[in-house]
């Protein structure tokens, strides 16, 4: 049975005022959790006037961290990163408090997807100047792994032991646990500093896909609905629900596939189908982030999740 978080009452209030706060359950088996859902900037964005961020700025919401995963193997009471996000340092210390056994600060692993800033960055947090790190296993790609070591200020995290970098192959699927294995996929996308991969996570019953960037379904040498019709949920790349978003930007230097482009290729799908997509990667502009928007109720409507920060899914 999950453990749970004490309920929480609220005094001096009569029975029919009792209000109950239920915590979420600790994890005790094999498990992800979403530790961020928010695109590489942030939210709220740096430049951005519009209402989106504006607001942010004097009401800050403090679910919108930038992409990342936390993996939790109880049995062997081990945890994995995927993705070293500006937001390591908090998103670390919630990993961390959802199971209750003792583990130390950094996890067992750290897998990265490419070397753009929401998803690398973080790791400057296990250098001298944080951490301190002792030889955290980064898991990377051959291209990745070079520019992790011939760059300041990476190359010091390596020259210093804080980071112990592990190389990874296209398509070859790695061991991390007991429980857990992970498969790294190329994906084309603006690969200005290393490759780009998006990962297959296994566990004991489930199989997860996690593609936060890519440029296009349609450049890619794998067909996008049969990866997720072999997988049981799809973390799939959600940065913009459509054109107007970005009309102040040319496309082209930056592109994703939309929401709506995503929808359109699963709406004749079976509802089961549609059901293991999770958007994630959301840019500050996405109406997806706000629950009450129209297009948030469209896509849920036709039986598509949108990733929620701490939600935890048992593999």
């Amino acid at each position: 049975m999950k453990k749970l978080y004490s309920v929480m009452l609220v005094g001096l209030l009569s029975c029919s005022q009792i209000v109950e706060e239920t915590g979420p359950a600790l994890i005790d088996s094999t498990s992800v959790i979403v530790l961020g859902t928010v695109q590489d900037g942030g939210s709220p964005h740096i430049g951005c006037k519009k209402n989106c961020c504006v607001d942010l700025v004097d009401n800050p919401d403090a679910i919108r961290k930038v992409v990342s995963l936390g993996l939790v193997d109880y049995e062997e009471q081990k945890t994995f990163l995927i993705e070293a996000s500006p937001d390591l340092p908090e998103q670390m210390k919630i990993l961390n408090k959802s199971f209750d056994f003792q583990h130390s600060e950094e996890p067992n692993g750290i897998f990265i997807t490419h070397a753009h800033i929401g998803h690398y960055t973080g790791l400057m947090y296990l250098g001298r100047e944080s951490l301190g790190g002792k030889n955290v296993s980064v898991h990377v790609m051959p291209t990745m792994k070079n520019f992790l070591e011939k760059n300041g200020p990476w190359d010091q995290l390596v020259s210093l032991g804080n980071i112990d970098l592990k190389e990874l192959q296209n398509d070859t699927r790695v061991s991390i646990s007991k429980n857990l294995s992970i498969q790294p996929i190329l994906v084309p996308h603006r690969d200005e500093y290393s490759e780009t991969v998006g990962f297959k996570i296994f566990g004991p019953t489930k199989t997860i896909l996690f593609i936060p960037d890519i440029d296009k379904w349609n450049k890619w040498r794998r067909s996008i609905v049969e990866e997720v019709a072999n997988v049981d949920i799809a973390f799939l790349d959600a940065t913009f629900y459509d054109a107007q978003e970005i009309n102040n930007r040319d496309i082209s230097e930056i592109p994703h596939p939309f929401v709506i482009e995503t929808m359109n290729l699963f709406d004749s799908l079976p509802v089961k189908e549609r059901q293991k997509i999770h958007f994630i990667h959301l840019n500050h502009t996405n109406p997806l982030l706000n629950r009450g928007s129209e297009s948030y109720k469209t896509a849920v409507s036709k039986g598509y999740n949108v990733a929620e920060f701490k939600k935890t899914i048992e593999l």
